[in-house]
């Protein structure tokens, strides 16, 4: 392991327009949370670890692994225990000829529990095997409060989940391209029916212009039970809720308060070109640079907390890694990203380096000159 041996800090300063800000947010579920999708920031939360009945919103994990199968293309036998099951359904019949991916789409839009059943068949080869592969993907991403027992969200006792575990699961299943494009999906038709699938997530077909997708959710013991996910000037948020009676207003809130209003993006680092003194030899100028842009989602009153700091390695890694620039609120790491050393012939202006790197040393104390 390279020995980290050089660090220096500088505190952040940003100049902003400070607006008013809303001190909290009331929303009608017993659970909750606002999570935002790129870094993970939980900016709102409300008892989003304490597991509970989740209805409908199961079908989330059943639409992702049935993704990841590989086996969207194949035909799909439709079953009597797949015709039979209650609740919400895509009324499949035995003569159905459906490929895997146009049940995923029945699954998500009309939230068919025969869908549900048929898929887990397919796919399992059982409703027990493939709740195996739901526990196990579970296991995989970190939900560490949830168990399911079958692949529809109808109640069991063993069946449940936490607002924050069924945030970290879409986190998860919008890095997938199909997921995400059949998640937005306000209405689909499958070759085997003569009229489209509507979506039932009102946020996304009409009540919020900023939402790209949802899953909605309902039993008499779970109450309503809703995910969705929005994007507003490049950041993209998760909002859960469960046992929520005013559910689509709740997320609206959420979603504006928790980080298009009070939490937007702030940019912490450009691309960016300076020079470091070597951890090997002190009497060596690196010189460095950072290639990404760096965001985070902050309030105004967090921004002049965040400070930066650099950990240098003694032996450049892969791709002439040298180091780490870590960012902190309040003393905890919010982010990192990667600095890079820039060899001879990429660096174009030596003389110039040279230059600063002699005024960082006497600044440093490393130098009598």
């Amino acid at each position: 392991m390279r020995k980290v041996i050089c660090s220096i800090c500088v505190v952040l300063s940003f100049l902003t327009f400070v607006p008013t800000i809303q001190a909290s947010v009331s929303v009608s579920a017993e659970r909750a949370i606002l999570m935002d999708q790129t870094t993970g920031r939980v900016l709102y939360e409300k008892n989003a670890e304490n597991p509970t009945l989740i209805a409908s919103i199961t079908k989330i994990m059943t639409a992702i692994i049935a993704i990841e199968s590989g086996k969207l293309n194949e035909k799909v036998k439709i079953s009597d225990n797949a015709i039979l099951t209650e609740g919400s359904s895509i009324y499949l019949k035995k003569e159905d000829e459906m490929n895997l991916k146009d049940l995923v789409y029945g699954l998500m839009l009309r939230s068919g529990n025969d869908a549900a059943v048929a898929i887990s068949e397919h796919v399992g080869g059982s409703l027990e095997g493939f709740a195996f592969l739901m526990n196990e993907k579970a296991r995989w991403i970190g939900m560490n409060h949830s168990h399911f027992d079958n692949p529809h969200g109808l109640d069991s006792d063993t069946h449940f989940s936490s607002a924050y575990d069924m945030a970290l699961l879409t986190k998860y299943a919008m890095n997938n391209p199909l997921y995400k494009e059949i998640f937005a999906t306000t209405s689909y038709k499958a070759n085997a029916r003569d009229y489209p699938w509507l979506n039932k997530n009102k946020l996304l077909t009409h009540l919020y212009e900023y939402s790209t997708g949802g899953k909605t959710g309902f039993t008499r013991a779970a109450g309503r039970t809703l995910v969705s996910t929005a994007e507003k000037n490049g950041q993209t948020l998760i909002a859960v809720t469960i046992n929520a009676p005013n559910d689509w207003q709740d997320h609206i809130q959420l979603l504006e308060w928790g980080g298009f209003e009070k939490f937007p993006l702030r940019k912490l680092q450009e691309p960016t070109t300076f020079p470091l003194i070597s951890a090997v030899n002190q009497e060596n100028i690196i010189i460095a640079n950072i290639t990404d842009e760096v965001f985070y989602p902050l309030a105004d009153e967090e921004i002049q907390n965040v400070q930066k700091k650099n950990y240098m390695l003694e032996e450049p890694g892969t791709y002439q890694q040298i180091g780490k620039r870590g960012y902190y609120l309040d003393g905890k790491l919010i982010t990192d990203t990667t600095i890079y050393q820039i060899s001879a012939d990429e660096n174009q202006d030596e003389s110039f380096w040279n230059k600063v790197g002699q005024q960082l040393k006497r600044i440093s104390g490393m130098n009598s000159d």
